[in-house]
């Protein structure tokens, strides 16, 4: 796997950085509380991802799962007593976190429950072609994958594992989770589907539904992070938070780092600086000790509930603009934002909207909690 690496400045030095954060919060005590909630909820949540398994009740267009051959790189295990000992062995290590992917994971229920009943902090990934139950699953977070929007979400998404295609996907997923609280759709952004993102996202908020903007990555294909007009797609998606700010979780700072894969001190998000990755493959080594951070202890666990994963999603990182891995790459970079109040302050902001994405997370905190919709 050809990795690019990607010359990074480097951050203050530890002594440097905690200097400038003790000036920036000398007469804030309300930022110094702020980050000390923060910092208290990274200190609760040590996360873990699972892909449950390796089946899909449908087939999107540019899948990183299927096209990256992961639906056939290791055995699945559907045994529950293997499954609930993993999930066990996860708790005993200290994980309090799972995100759980496919494949489909609301068509292996069988395989969700040991993880909700052994862990306090469960986010489902889902199409949203079947409805998470309420009973035994509230308090799980609920991210429905959603691309490009209106017509192109089923020209994308709506296809069959036989190759047969439909109609109605995203309207579906409404039907199933109106008005529910556990859910936050994942809104793959594309430039050809600039003309829906409005239209779309104002039928989450009158679905009562809240929603985090992606970028669409179409992998398998030569250039998945093709974009032709970089200023007018990040000027769409900054106009539609604007209209919607209660509805859009995401924070404007993130969404210009998720279009344009930069950040304003001149960094470039890439594998050099992606914190998502499982720490303890060997492969990863010069990575961790590249001197940028990672997430402490984080894996990702093939359907084997064994075999590590190279990282949250693909492991194509030329290709990646994932928006977990991006959000992730943004909050363990706290130190690149100690120039200023302001800058601190919007970290802070950033930092907050991430948790705010998550229902289990939305509890912990008033700093994390949803926003009411505007009527």
């Amino acid at each position: 796997m050809a990795i690019p690496v990607l010359i990074t400045p480097r951050p203050p030095s530890r002594a440097e950085a905690k200097a400038r954060l003790r000036g920036l919060l000398a007469d804030r005590p309300d930022l110094a509380a702020r980050l000390k909630t923060l910092r208290g909820m990274g200190v609760r949540v040590r996360g873990c991802e699972v892909h449950l398994t390796t089946a899909c009740n449908i087939r999107c267009k540019g899948c990183w799962y299927f096209e990256g051959g992961f639906d056939t790189a290791v055995k699945e295990v559907s045994d529950p007593g293997r499954i609930r000992a993993f999930a066990e062995k996860l708790a005993a290590d200290g994980v309090t976190q799972a995100t759980l992917i496919g494949g489909e994971p609301t068509i292996v229920l069988d395989r969700v429950r040991p993880f909700v009943e052994t862990l306090p902090y469960i986010t489902l990934s889902t199409n949203g072609l079947r409805p998470l139950p309420r009973e035994g699953f509230e308090n799980v977070a609920v991210g429905i994958s959603l691309f490009g929007g209106g017509p192109l979400d089923d020209a994308l998404r709506a296809h069959r594992p036989n190759g047969s295609s439909f109609t109605g996907l995203f309207e579906k997923a409404l039907g199933h989770y109106r008005e529910d609280p556990r859910v936050t759709f994942v809104f793959a952004l594309s430039e050809e589907g600039l003309p829906y993102v409005e239209p779309t996202v104002r039928a989450i908020r009158d679905n009562g539904n809240q929603v985090t903007f992606n970028f669409y990555s179409e992998h398998g294909s030569d250039h998945p992070l093709r974009i032709e007009n970089e200023k007018r797609t990040l000027a769409e998606a900054l106009r539609v938070k604007e209209l919607y700010p209660d509805t859009v979780v995401s924070h404007p700072y993130f969404i210009e780092a998720l279009i344009t894969g930069r950040g304003h001190w001149g960094g470039r998000f890439g594998y050099d600086v992606c914190p998502s990755i499982s720490v303890e493959m060997p492969e990863h080594e010069q990575r961790v000790n590249n001197g940028n951070p990672v997430l402490d202890g984080f894996a990702v666990y093939g359907a084997d509930y064994e075999t590590l994963q190279f990282c949250c999603t693909s492991g194509d990182c030329g290709g990646c603009r994932d928006s977990q891995a991006v959000y992730s790459w943004l909050m363990v970079g706290l130190n690149w934002f100690l120039d200023s109040e302001q800058r601190l302050e919007t970290w802070m902001d950033l930092a907050e909207s991430y948790w705010r994405q998550w229902y289990w997370a939305q509890h912990q905190s008033p700093n994390f909690s949803r926003r009411p919709r505007a009527l």
